[in-house]
């Protein structure tokens, strides 16, 4: 449809003011209205698709009919802008800032430390104001749903639960039971003075909430809607035309006209489908202002609920018709309330509705399953006239189709009342337990006649099991007519697995893990209808077990840290808990990030074309077509760069782009150069790429074992002699453990701006990456100029964790390329799913392991092989699988040990750092034999890693002497504080008293090795000025990307130069200030960086020296002006050298790390072993930091990467197609921890009495050590899955490969319905007799991606 066409004018207010948009597009999103047209750049643009919330906004609406405003939170990355004709929009910028007044949503999540990177932070803010415009008193089951829809891959959540949770009166608080203490603020102890309890952040100085100061709801609208007669609405874009009628007779004469147009609702269906996978509408029919679509009616059957109510909505009738009816009446209402609790996130169900969702007859559909076996059904319009029609097996009749002809509409669903004696279940189990597409959901319903167990009807429908809603009518007539007793269901049991079959290649995978739940959640549904029998006197039985869900109930969580001295001047910062000091920024949406710098005058947009083949000759590059497209100005190719084309590592090199071959899918290619974003994406589809496949590519481990594929240099290690030693022991065990990848999911992709000065081939560079000086090198090198002309600017980063090092300097390289050749600014910012392509992540590792020990535990020999796939570059494999073997330890003194590592070279993306950098995966495998020596022996594991730890004065196997006592503190502490040997036996006696739910609990300990091994990356340099007017500057070599760097450098400034930190400011890192820095990385930042402006502080300070010996009681600002008289520079570098650092390989010995730090993490977990869905009930956290510098900002780096290293254990799965592609790219189908991933109590406990003499006033660094404390819960899972195999008489060591996901946790608990499938497996598909019940996570699946749809 031509742009020209004249449309209608939308107007929409935003943040109180009327924004009118004369040429609304369709296929315009409102997340780039606000950054793009109105620069309101607080709400950002992470996924786009939905499902990470960072795009949240709150929208306003006037109902005329009902006369009240509603305000719900939504997506506005899934709003299109011609949805929003008459509604308010409010965005963080709309509800306070630092220049006016703060909201105290913001400030409360601010000053709890709710914000590190901060780039989450305003979608956070905005669910919360959201939650509070409709409901001032919150519960914190309020706070967890309103939160459950927003990722943050920062904090780990209990600092921003901690401040929105100052919002809740909650029923159990001390307070609100007339107490004076507080459990929130670890008072638990009243008789302690109360000078001796430091707290995170004073909840007495919050700014109270008052719902009268929030933005109004603007009167134009209210009276627009009550005085203009509405009308059809039309807007027409490039490609598509929007139309929106106001009645439906008008709307059926529109669907008769364009019976193919899709009508958006929500838009979280159609929406994905345009975006991700290419699809074209040139028509878009919106129903949303047809009154009669929103309308409800009662009948004595049941509730007509109108197709257009969003869930929210529905939710919120059922609740209310639950309370006005009986609960026998109300059972399928309960059912659905249940699903539309967990089904995708609220911001999805505020704007998502009920006949979209049926209509989009999703194959794992959480509604579709319950309201068919509920006997719903729903009235549907057409030019021909109305008709109903039954939700049932004939009404979804495949993928994505229903029974509805193309003309039809789709007006309302009927829902009718239960009758005495009928039970409706609705269970469902998915990735993740909240905003996560369902693996397998279920809607159950049994009838009995008044006093009987004899089944007068059933329905089963089950979602996820075929290609749509399917019914399982043979296990039906199986049970119809007979008593509900072991007897019928066990035979139904039988029917059912016979019923629903997938084979091994269905699309989805997890093929015996589907079939399993769908014996599991009918056995669920059988208990629960055995307790109603009972409860109703029908049955006296004793029943098997009564099954209640895992545990959820947020608890109080401690953070204990020590006080400063009282000698300590009240304005030196160091050792508080000060905020980070951009929190506020953060919260308000004023923080500016790479991708918020406003456009320059006519610059670019660079989007990448990457390969589609994983190991092919590229024979044909035809960019003809794209360069034909409107607003696609070039396609840079490598024959456009005018240096070095191509990046070393190790005697390795990586292409910029691709020329002759390719080697995985997602190498880069060409980038095409458009004057918007939009167009440069369509460009970049139409470029043609030719290839000749080439033979045998290598995707997984075994793969590059069987061809030797592996790049050098290959690293051993051995201490004593390991050979000799396995023959004196009394037990030798084999074992071996996989752990899959991780992708970094910062929360802002891959970003940068190149912009030419103008003048002598200078660039300044806008870039997020943790290594300015590498991006500069890089350019300099692509475009054969001197470093000196390239200037890096990094203000802050949305999170990096190791991932925006060697690619960014690729992406950067590249970009710097177009700069120069069209001579403006060009940006490239990655879409989450190219970044997922492209950029790797963290190694999957292959460990195997033999170990000789003897019975009374103590382990004699161990020889360790590692295998970590490095993907088809080099980038920094080869120093990750060093720091694998320089970790071989771990917390153990084993007197003989051997390892060997290997980086893999295969045709998968290259994988590069990670946090941890290769230790999370490499300990794993040692403490996984640890486990394995426990079980072999019938011990308890901690009593193993007690008898083998360091103890007194140490040498590692590389010859390094070290102190391990306060390893031992953290050890001891945390039995202690944890209570473990109490809480060990509560667990076992919990096992032993149930048999379908089981909990572990497990004790781990990490020691850790802080700096570069690289000696000369130690070191680091500062630049401070102090101005005539006392303020002072501070620049430094480390980017602060969330780990507070920054408000660390603050404090030493602070201290050292004796003023208070409101006179510090630092601005930003770049190359022109600080130049030759060392990449902010290895826990190391803040030791380096913190000496090199505490150097060039106490240099100032020092030449302030005369000037305050003349004036000993004259004020900073008076000192500073008479030193500029006085002509003394007021400017200093700062230089820090760092430790003489090194490995010798060849001797097997060297001195890699400066320090050890150590930490201690004991983790209980609850286990449903029927489908393998876990809650943490607690985890107890001890860690030795020295001092620290920042208890908040520390504690959060604590709970972060302990977070980070809880998605890499146990919930966090890459899965690629047999060709190497990667399926899931995106938080649809990648899920990291939310917040119902959080441990129900999360306590975090700093050693005291601490002292680091190798680091800055005698702190440690903390970024990376604890993420392997992760693994506490990984193991506390492995512990409740053997206590679950033991009830089926399976003992000893077994084979449970990381992540520990559900499929994995319920397979290996090896049910009886779990070997049942196993079995009928075999026998139905006796071609794959090979497949194990735990599956590899290395080989590719073979399986399509997860739907990227979000709901209808």
């Amino acid at each position: 449809m031509s742009a020209k066409t004249e449309g209608d004018t939308l107007c929409v207010f935003i943040n109180g003011k009327k924004v009118t948009e004369n040429h609304a597009d369709p296929e315009t999103m409102l997340v780039s209205f606000l950054r793009e047209k109105l620069r309101l750049t607080g709400t950002k643009s992470s996924c786009g698709g939905g499902g990470c919330g960072a795009c949240t906004v709150m929208v306003s609406r006037y109902q005329p009919a009902t006369k009240t405003i509603i305000h719900y939170s939504a997506n506005s990355c899934l709003l299109p802008l011609c949805q929003l004709h008459g509604a308010a929009v409010t965005t963080v910028e709309g509800i306070g800032s630092s220049k006016t007044r703060i909201h105290p949503v913001q400030e409360r999540i601010a000053k709890a430390h709710g914000s590190q990177c901060g780039f989450c932070t305003p979608g956070m803010v905005m669910s919360v104001y959201a939650l509070l415009r409709n409901k001032p008193q919150l519960t914190i089951e309020d706070l967890t749903q309103a939160l459950a829809g927003n990722l943050c891959r920062c904090t780990g959540y209990r600092p921003i639960v901690d401040g929105c949770r100052t919002f809740c009166q909650e029923a159990n608080c001390c307070r609100s039971n007339g107490g004076t203490n507080c459990c929130l603020n670890g008072e638990t102890n009243p008789d302690q003075p109360e000078d001796e309890k430091p707290q995170l952040f004073d909840k007495e100085e919050l700014l109270p909430l008052d719902p009268t100061q929030e933005l109004i709801f603007p009167p134009e609208l209210i009276l627009m809607a009550q005085t203009s007669k509405p009308q059809t609405l039309r807007f027409y874009g490039e490609r598509m035309t929007w139309v929106s009628p106001v009645s439906l007779e008008e709307l059926v004469q529109i669907r008769t006209r364009y019976p193919g147009a899709p009508l958006v609702m929500g838009n979280t269906n159609i929406g994905p489908d345009i975006k991700f996978k290419g699809v074209l509408h040139p028509m878009i029919i919106s129903p949303s202002r047809v009154q009669e679509l929103f309308e409800v009616s009662q009948t004595p059957q049941g509730v007509w609920v109108g197709a257009g109510s969003s869930l929210s909505e529905v939710r919120s009738l059922l609740e209310r018709l639950v309370l006005q009816f009986p609960e026998e009446k109300t059972e399928l209402f309960r059912a659905l309330i249940q699903q539309l609790g967990t089904l995708g996130s609220q911001q999805i169900r505020n704007v998502a509705s009920l006949g979209g969702n049926i209509a989009s007859a999703s194959p794992n559909s959480d509604l579709n399953p319950v309201l068919a076996a509920g006997n719903c059904r729903v009235s549907i319009i057409s030019s021909g006239g109305r008709r109903e029609v039954p939700l049932n097996q004939d009404f979804f009749v495949g993928f994505g189709k229903t029974a509805l002809k193309p003309e039809e509409i789709l007006i309302s669903v009927f829902i009718p009342f239960s009758r005495k004696g009928e039970f409706v279940h609705a269970l469902r189990h998915a990735p993740r337990k909240e905003a996560s597409f369902a693996t397998v959901t279920t809607g159950m319903r049994v009838y009995f006649s008044e006093g009987s167990r004899v089944v007068q009807d059933v329905s089963l429908y089950f979602g996820g099991m075929g290609p749509t809603t399917v019914s399982a009518d043979k296990t039906c007539k199986t049970i119809v007519g007979r008593p509900w007793d072991d007897q019928t269901l066990g035979r139904a049991y039988d029917v059912l697995l016979e019923e629903l079959v997938l084979p091994p290649s269905a699309p989805g995978g997890k093929t015996d893990f589907r079939r399993s739940l769908t014996l599991s959640l009918f056995f669920k549904f059988n208990l629960g209808v055995l307790q109603k029998l009972r409860e109703m006197n029908v049955i006296r039985d004793e029943l098997p077990e009564t099954f209640l869900p895992l545990p959820s109930d947020l608890q109080p969580s401690l953070q204990e840290f020590q006080h400063v001295s009282k000698d300590q001047s009240n304005q030196d910062a160091v050792g508080r808990p000060m905020m980070h000091r951009s929190a506020i920024s953060h919260a308000t949406g004023e923080a500016v990030y790479c991708d918020d710098i406003p456009k320059t005058d006519g610059e670019l947009f660079l989007v990448l074309v990457t390969s589609s083949r994983a190991h092919a000759e590229i024979t044909a590059l035809d960019v003809s077509e794209a360069l034909t497209l409107p607003g696609v100005v070039d396609v840079i190719t490598a024959k456009d760069v005018p240096g070095k084309k191509a990046r070393s590592m190790f005697g390795y090199e990586e292409e910029l782009l691709a020329v002759k071959e390719v080697s995985c899918v997602g190498q880069m290619v060409c980038a095409v150069l458009a004057d918007t974003k939009v167009h440069a994406k369509r460009g970049a589809a139409a470029v043609k790429i030719t290839y000749k496949d080439l033979p045998d590519p290598v995707f997984t481990i075994e793969d590059a074992i069987e061809k030797s594929s592996y790049f050098e240099p290959q690293r051993r290690i051995e201490k004593g002699n390991v050979t000799e030693a396995f023959k004196s022991v009394d037990q030798v065990h084999e074992g071996a453990i996989r752990i899959g990848g991780q992708e970094h999911f910062y929360m802002e992709t891959q970003s940068m701006l190149v912009v030419p000065v103008g003048e002598e081939t200078e660039f300044n560079v806008y870039v997020s990456t943790q290594w300015p000086t590498l991006i500069q090198e890089a350019i300099a090198e692509t475009l054969d100029i001197q470093s000196s002309r390239v200037t890096c600017h990094v203000k802050r980063l949305g999170g990096a964790f190791g991932g925006k090092v060697i690619k960014t300097s690729i992406l950067a390289s590249i970009t710097s390329v177009a700069a120069w050749k069209t001579n403006r600014a060009v940006r490239c910012v990655l879409e989450r799913g190219e970044d997922m392509l492209i950029t790797g992540g963290r190694h999957p590792v292959l460990g195997k392991y033999k170990v000789g020990f003897m019975t009374d535990g103590r382990i004699v020999a161990a020889d360790f092989h590692y295998y970590a796939n490095a993907g088809c570059f080099v980038d920094e494999s080869v120093l990750i699988s060093e720091k694998i073997l320089l970790h071989l330890d771990n917390a153990y003194d084993i007197p003989n040990l051997r390892g060997f590592s290997v980086a893999c070279r295969t045709n998968l993306p290259s994988n590069t750092a990670f946090r941890g950098f290769g230790v999370p995966q490499g300990v794993l495998v040692v403490e996984n034999m640890i486990n394995d020596v426990a079980m072999a022996l019938g011990r308890p594991a901690d009593q193993i890693r007690e008898i083998n730890m360091y103890t007194g004065p140490s040498v590692t196997h590389y010859k390094f002497e070290f102190s391990p006592d306060n390893l031992q503190c953290c050890w001891e502490e945390c039995k202690l504080k944890s209570e473990y040997d109490i809480r060990r036996e509560a667990v076992d006696q919990f096992n032993q008293q149930n048999r379908w739910k089981k909990r572990g609990i497990s004790i781990i300990p990490i020691k850790y090795g802080i700096a570069f091994a690289e000696g000369y990356l130690n070191q680091a340099a500062a630049l401070v000025h102090i101005y005539k007017d006392g303020s002072v500057l501070v620049s430094h070599g480390g980017t602060e990307m969330g780990q507070g760097i920054h408000t660390k450098m603050q404090q030493v400034a602070s201290r050292e130069l004796h003023i208070p930190t409101t006179k510090i400011y630092i601005s930003e890192t770049s190359t022109n200030t600080v130049p030759n820095t060392c990449p902010s990385a290895a826990s190391f930042g803040t030791d380096a960086n913190g000496m090199a402006v505490k150097n060039a502080c106490e240099i100032l300070y020092q030449r302030l020296e005369p000037i305050r010996l003349k004036n000993p009681k004259g004020s900073w600002e008076s000192w500073v002006k008479e030193a500029f008289f006085e002509k003394i520079s007021l400017s200093s570098t700062g230089f820090y050298r760092g430790h003489d650092l090194y490995m010798d390989w060849d001797k097997m010995k060297g001195q890699p790390y400066s320090y050890f730090t150590f930490g201690v993490c004991c983790s209980e977990v609850e286990l449903d072993c029927l489908t393998g869905d876990y809650r943490t009930v607690r985890t107890d956290i001890v860690v030795d930091i020295g001092r620290s510098l920042n208890p908040s900002v520390d504690i959060g780096q604590i709970e972060g990467a302990f977070t980070q290293g809880l998605g890499l254990y146990t919930l966090e799965e890459l899965k690629y197609s047999p060709t190497g592609l990667l399926y899931t790219r995106g938080p649809s189908q990648y899920k990291i921890p939310a917040v119902c991933d959080m441990p129900l109590q999360f306590n975090v406990y700093l050693l005291s009495d601490s002292n680091n003499p190798h680091a800055i006033y005698s702190s440690k660094g903390i970024g990376e050590p604890t993420l392997f404390l992760g693994s506490s819960i990984f193991f506390a899972i492995k512990d409740a899955v053997a206590a679950a195999r033991s009830d089926s008489g399976l003992m000893g060591p077994f084979t449970f490969d990381s992540p520990a996901t559900p499929e994995r946790a319920c397979l290996a608990c090896s049910s009886p319905f779990i070997q049942k499938v196993i079995i009928h497996s075999v026998k139905m598909f006796s071609f794959f007799c090979t497949k194990t019940a735990v599956q590899d996570v290395f080989r590719p699946k073979i399986s399509g991606p997860e739907d990227n749809d979000l709901l209808g």
